[in-house]
């Protein structure tokens, strides 16, 4: 089936929002954060997620973001963070700017050097502390894999060891893109891991020298199709973000253009 064949919803089925990663327009973000938010609404976006730049703004400055997302009708559903915002005092600091900016997951951007099978347990262990820290505020993390996650470790990929030994509550971020440049199965883990793909990035892949995670989102060979359906039929997702790491186009023309793609495939 095309990747850009359109996926009709089911009958009854709720309508999921999208929305956009916003390291896709980041050197854009960096030098007009109000302007660029204020674009990626005009575009028809209904979601953003903003990434660890976010963890340095002051309290006042969600709220002025906050004002302004609900001004243009956008929510922030969760943020990508770095290490920082995991120590005891940064997550503090998380938790006060996510709970102003109305978002209910702290994802892991990624996990750092781990140190083979045991130190992905210890991670799990980790982020199942975190949980118990989360839940009774009424939140709760995720971690968004790479393509190191998926390589064997022992005879084991990462992120199973990640799903087996962490809360089923625990979100499991799927990056798309980075799954399928792994040569890994994106519809397979999905069914794998029901009620625990909340939150899908909407990235593509082709081999090089056809583009790599350069070539727009819809114009790789992933099966969409087939990742919708999984998703929403199994995976218990919540919302859908859009993430263009780079392309022959302006980061903003980019995220137009997946867009438009988007409403195309989803018909």
């Amino acid at each position: 089936m095309s990747a850009l064949a359109p996926f009709a919803l089911r009958a009854g089925a709720r309508k999921i929002p999208v929305g956009l990663e916003m390291y896709s327009v980041r050197d854009e973000f960096m030098k007009d954060t109000p302007g660029t938010i204020t674009a990626v609404a005009k575009m028809g976006y209904e979601v953003v997620e903003f990434y660890a730049p976010y963890f340095e703004w002051t309290a006042s400055k969600a709220k002025q973001i906050r004002k302004q997302l609900e001004d243009l009708g956008l929510r922030c559903y969760s943020t990508h963070n770095g290490d920082e915002s995991f120590t005891p005092e940064g997550l503090k600091k998380a938790v006060e700017l996510n709970w102003i900016l109305g978002s209910k997951y702290l994802v892991m951007a990624g996990s750092g050097p781990v140190a083979g099978l045991a130190g992905w347990k210890a991670l799990a262990e980790r982020i199942t502390q975190l949980m118990e820290r989360l839940t009774p505020l009424g939140m709760s993390s995720g971690f968004h894999n790479h393509e190191t996650e998926w390589k064997l470790v022992d005879g084991k990929r990462p992120m199973d060891v990640l799903a087996a030994n962490t809360p089923k509550e625990f979100m499991l971020q799927f990056d798309v893109g980075s799954c399928v440049a792994a040569k890994q199965d994106p519809v397979a883990w999905i069914r794998a891991n029901p009620g625990r793909i909340k939150s899908i990035h909407c990235k593509d892949w082709v081999h090089w020298p056809w583009g790599g995670y350069r070539v727009l989102f819809g114009e790789g060979g992933t099966p969409w199709a087939e990742i919708f359906e999984a998703a929403e039929s199994v995976g218990g997702v919540e919302f859908y973000l859009i993430e263009q790491e780079g392309s022959h186009y302006p980061p903003l023309e980019a995220a137009r253009r997946c867009l438009a793609t988007w409403k195309r495939m989803r018909g």
